[in-house]
């Protein structure tokens, strides 16, 4: 390879990646998340909109997936932990049957986090969720900052979230101007998906 064809694509991956660096700290790059209104395990109805303020998990999942299976662990434990520190899980399952099948899972796996049944509406607003588990992690504005489809590491997931839990306490002591929620892990929607 001669040494202009190396100039040029050091320049090229340069360009690039400055590029994406940008776009990747712009906090007003981010979406709103979809206002959801579904009920509870207890009947009660739950209004996404309702938990602004929050650092929020939104978890697509249903009974019968594997991989759902494997994240709800780190989602009890992630509501216990940060609950008290303005974080919340919410969990909208797919399962075609409702509550027959999730009445039953809630109690055995002892979720400590609302738990609602999803509709084709609540999917086609979040995007037409087509795989499981697919999550949203939003921040206190409600707004999208992670999107992950399959199963992804509990380290990225918390990760994610003590950031935007940490942000807001430090946003609060920066002076006025200096960029509120800048440098956040994840702005912008960022999907991952598994092969």
């Amino acid at each position: 390879m001669s040494r202009i064809h190396v100039a040029a694509v050091s320049i090229a991956l340069a360009l690039l990646f400055a590029g994406c660096s940008k776009t990747s700290k712009l906090a007003s790059g981010r979406k709103q998340a979809p206002n959801f209104s579904l009920k509870d395990a207890a009947g009660n109805t739950v209004n996404l909109a309702d938990y602004r303020g929050k650092v929020v998990l939104v978890n697509f999942w249903a009974t019968w997936c594997g991989p759902c299976e494997v994240e709800i662990p780190w989602f009890i434990e992630f509501e216990q932990k940060y609950k008290d520190q303005g974080f919340a899980v919410l969990g909208v399952s797919m399962d075609d049957d409702g509550w027959k099948s999730v009445q039953p899972y809630i109690a055995k796996h002892k979720i400590n986090y609302r738990v609602m049944i999803g509709s084709e509406v609540v999917s086609q607003q979040f995007g037409d969720i087509a795989s499981l588990p697919t999550s949203f992690v939003l921040d206190r504005e409600g707004r999208i900052a992670a999107n992950h489809v399959g199963l992804v590491e509990k380290k990225e997931y918390q990760n994610e979230i003590v950031k935007l839990l940490e942000d807001v306490k430090t946003a609060a002591v920066r002076p006025a101007g200096a960029g509120e929620f800048a440098g956040l892990v994840g702005a912008g929607v960022r999907a991952r998906q598994r092969p």
